[in-house]
């Protein structure tokens, strides 16, 4: 990467450093929910709702870095995330989500439906067991927002465009008795809400 690239980062810890100093282009998962290096404090590093991360308040132009610092992402059970090398553990703040998802595509349909997402760095991301799709509402509107696994314990928000998406796929299943209003993928019912509220709008689910 030329200095230019680097401008404005160059007072990153050392292991972002060797890692900017890296092959960008090819994009791989190191292995760091295996590395215990020392939490070496907070970074001015941020990732927005909207996907975009900052350094410093600024936003890091270079989509090739950001996929880059994306692959030493690690949540832990604290809660808080970090970029994480092989010396040192560095937290940086997540405003919803460590991803977000930007595209959906299906096969499939009923209960053999397959959902997969795919997320602004190219993560594939298929809904089933291991990579759950889970609702919350959302304080501000009451209506209820998406998120997928993608791995460990990151996930990814989806997209308003995709959220309707993803509803305009849902039907009415009954669930212990009750109707809920949800999704199929890999054999298992996603409940958004009960089927009652989305059909009075008293649970907006897009």
């Amino acid at each position: 990467m030329n200095e230019k690239n680097l401008q404005g980062l160059s007072d990153m810890p050392q292991g972002l450093q060797a890692l900017m100093q890296s092959n960008v282009t090819k994009r791989k998962l190191p292995p760091v929910d295996n590395w215990e290096p020392p939490y070496c404090g907070d970074l001015d590093m941020r990732i927005a709702r909207d996907g975009t991360w900052f350094y410093n308040g600024t936003p890091i132009g270079r989509e090739a870095l950001v996929s880059l610092f994306a692959t030493v992402l690690r949540k832990d059970e604290d809660g808080k995330t970090y970029l994480v090398t092989p010396v040192e553990k560095i937290g940086i703040t997540v405003d919803d989500a460590a991803f977000l998802a930007i595209e959906m595509f299906t096969t499939g349909s009923g209960e053999n439906q397959i959902i997969t997402f795919v997320t602004k760095q190219n993560d594939l991301t298929e809904v089933s067991e291991v990579r759950p799709l889970r609702f919350e509402l959302e304080q501000d509107t009451d209506g209820v927002k998406p998120y997928v696994l993608v791995r460990g314990r990151l996930e990814a928000c989806l997209t308003r465009a995709l959220t309707y998406d993803l509803v305009s796929l849902g039907q009415s299943h009954n669930v212990d008795g009750e109707e809920y209003f949800g999704v199929w993928s890999n054999k298992i019912f996603w409940s958004m809400c009960k089927t009652a509220d989305f059909e009075t709008g008293h649970t907006d689910c897009a």
